[in-house]
């Protein structure tokens, strides 16, 4: 061979019927092709909230906020006008208000009622998305009552978060989602918000949470976590009623459950560590499903931004192009303003 030899003579013609990469070739024929996408209308805004006069950022979260109630309502305000008609809100509650049965949950003059009054005032056409838990109101960090043995009780907890999710129905929420895990709560909140005549407010239940180690930022944005608050012992996390990671049947049990007690819309979280759960969820049910990129999701991809090892658009774009083709028709991300942002 020689030194000066074409490089195109010496390269073979195949003979293919069928090149795939015909259909990658420019960005028209690539978006024409494209089989999953990605809108504004599908994302879902998580919003934290405290009873402050100021706006104050949330250390473990950078980028995000602990909004006043003025705050708030001017972000929902601007997420609207990007096209993101859906948030999620969750509470600080002041620690003097905190008690061993989360009764401030039930509170109707309360924070989280308030939100839902201002928002609605404000933004009428806004979906609004309650939690429904006793994590931000219990002084032990548990999503439910603890015994003075240190057991989650509950049919104990339940009572409450019928009362919760009553009080935020009748504040005007559209939907409310128990992210508790205890067995039997969808089907008790259904039955009581349709005997006091709010049978038109959504559940969208947490059916898969899993007790993941992803969640530290967030509880960190609520000060939420589990800790012990007297002699009574605590436990140290939730595995006794958060799903186990390692679990997948246990999810389609908890899916069936789910669907027979009256839940409108199925709820994975975390997303990005359990597409295959989303994915068994979606092949399982004609219910929407939703998924949530929770808090260690974000900081992660944040972080390795910050540090440089990262393209924050590229990554934050396949991460939820990665949920969507999992199955979620629903996802409730950080990064929902800029995604709109990004799209437009």
């Amino acid at each position: 061979m020689s030194d000066d030899a074409d490089f195109e003579e010496l390269a073979p013609t195949l003979e293919l019927p069928s090149r795939p990469r015909r259909n990658r070739r420019t960005p028209a024929l690539r978006n024409m092709v494209r089989e999953t996408r990605l809108d504004p209308a599908q994302l879902v805004y998580p919003l934290f909230v405290h009873s402050d006069a100021e706006d104050t950022p949330i250390s473990s979260m950078p980028g995000q906020t602990r909004w006043s109630l003025k705050g708030l309502v001017k972000e929902v305000k601007r997420a609207a006008k990007l096209g993101i008609d859906k948030v999620v809100v969750f509470p600080k509650i002041d620690d003097k208000l905190k008690n061993e049965t989360g009764t401030e949950a039930a509170n109707g003059k309360g924070l989280i009622p308030e939100v839902i009054r201002r928002i609605k005032a404000a933004c009428p056409d806004t979906c609004v998305i309650t939690d429904i838990a006793l994590d931000p109101y219990n002084i032990d960090g548990h999503d439910g009552i603890v015994s003075d043995e240190g057991v989650i009780l509950n049919d104990e907890t339940i009572a409450m978060l019928c009362e919760q999710a009553i009080t935020h129905a009748q504040a005007g929420a559209d939907i409310v989602a128990p992210s508790d895990m205890m067995d039997g709560r969808v089907g008790a909140i259904r039955q009581v918000l349709d005997d006091v005549g709010f049978t038109d407010v959504s559940i969208m239940s947490y059916t898969a949470k899993y007790a993941s180690a992803f969640y530290g930022p967030f509880r960190g944005a609520l000060d939420s976590a589990p800790k012990a608050s007297g002699s009574k012992p605590i436990p140290k996390d939730k595995q006794t009623y958060q799903m186990d990671p390692a679990n997948v049947r246990e999810a389609l049990r908890e899916l069936e459950l789910d669907e027979s007690e009256g839940a409108d819309i199925v709820l994975v979280k975390p997303a990005g560590p359990y597409l295959d759960i989303i994915r068994t969820l979606r092949d399982a049910t004609h219910l929407p499903v939703a998924a949530y990129q929770v808090s260690g999701e974000y900081l992660m991809i944040k972080s390795a931004a910050k540090a440089g090892w990262l393209e924050e658009r590229a990554a934050v774009m396949e991460t939820l192009i990665g949920i969507r083709r999992a199955g979620a028709d629903i996802i409730l991300t950080y990064f929902a303003p800029q995604v709109a942002e990004w799209l437009e």
